[in-house]
């Protein structure tokens, strides 16, 4: 794998996104390997799986220097990056038998955040912080975030996240209830560590019994909701306010939308 680390614990499989450069952000690569991680972290001898990033970010979100595959039409095809590799991932570790921590090292931003939502235990370093910053470029939720923060932290949070596009410092994450514990800086990794062992350690049926209950409960809709995303989102992609949030974003200037 090019852009993604893994790493074997005894009977626990830490995945790292391994961009530290470009802070983690999602390129198609990295997609690709990501998903061939969280296929790897289907094998019966892993019983609990800790998904983290290298260097400062856990990640930035999509890579928009990168750029995208074209429809026939000539716009970005966010539909199918999502449909193909994003969903995939997501709905992979919710569904995973076994449980998957997120070990939040810095900046969980866009598809980012979801990732780190989409794990069964959420542990974030205290300088960290997570946004959903579609909003800022001209697009709609997606990765999953549209039912993934209303889930943990509820509608009104999620909708002044997702329509104000702030940053939630780790803090204020935890008394929304999207996190499950802060540490300070130079704890998180002894913190996840323990966690990640006592996890590996434990009775991995019950936890896989215990994930379906939860996931027939808060999730049954999943699926029907991540078409849903990609399908605004690839609205989202034809519009002139995405244009101009992203060469906003390239430029490092304030966007002017015109609500085309």
């Amino acid at each position: 794998m090019e852009t993604v680390r893994v790493e074997r614990r005894g009977a626990e499989l830490r995945i790292t996104l391994d961009r530290p450069d470009a802070l983690n952000a999602w390129d198609k690569q990295l997609g690709v390997d990501l998903l061939a991680a969280v296929r790897e972290a289907e094998a019966d001898d892993v019983r609990a799986v800790v998904v983290t990033g290298a260097g400062r970010a856990f990640s930035s979100g999509a890579d928009l220097r990168a750029g995208f595959d074209a429809t026939p039409e000539g716009h970005p095809d966010l539909q199918a990056a999502l449909t193909e590799r994003y969903h995939p991932i997501i709905t992979g570790l919710r569904t995973l038998p076994k449980p998957v921590v997120a070990a939040v090292n810095g900046p969980a931003v866009g598809i980012g955040c979801s990732i780190a939502l989409a794990c069964d235990l959420v542990v974030a370093r205290e300088s960290a912080y997570f946004l959903l910053a579609f909003v800022n470029i001209g697009l709609v939720l997606d990765g999953g975030s549209s039912l993934l923060v209303p889930e943990r932290a509820g509608f009104a949070r999620a909708a002044e996240m997702a329509m104000l596009g702030e940053r939630i410092p780790a803090r204020q994450a935890l008394e929304w209830g999207l996190v499950n514990r802060v540490t300070p800086d130079d704890g998180l990794e002894a913190a996840v560590d323990e966690l990640g062992a006592r996890l590996a350690a434990g009775p991995t049926r019950a936890y896989a019994g215990i994930k379906r209950q939860l996931n027939a409960w808060l999730f049954e809709r999943m699926s029907a909701q991540l078409e849903l995303e990609a399908e605004l989102q690839q609205e989202s992609a034809a519009s002139r306010d995405f244009q101009e949030g992203v060469l906003a974003f390239l430029e490092k200037r304030p966007a002017a939308f015109e609500g085309r």
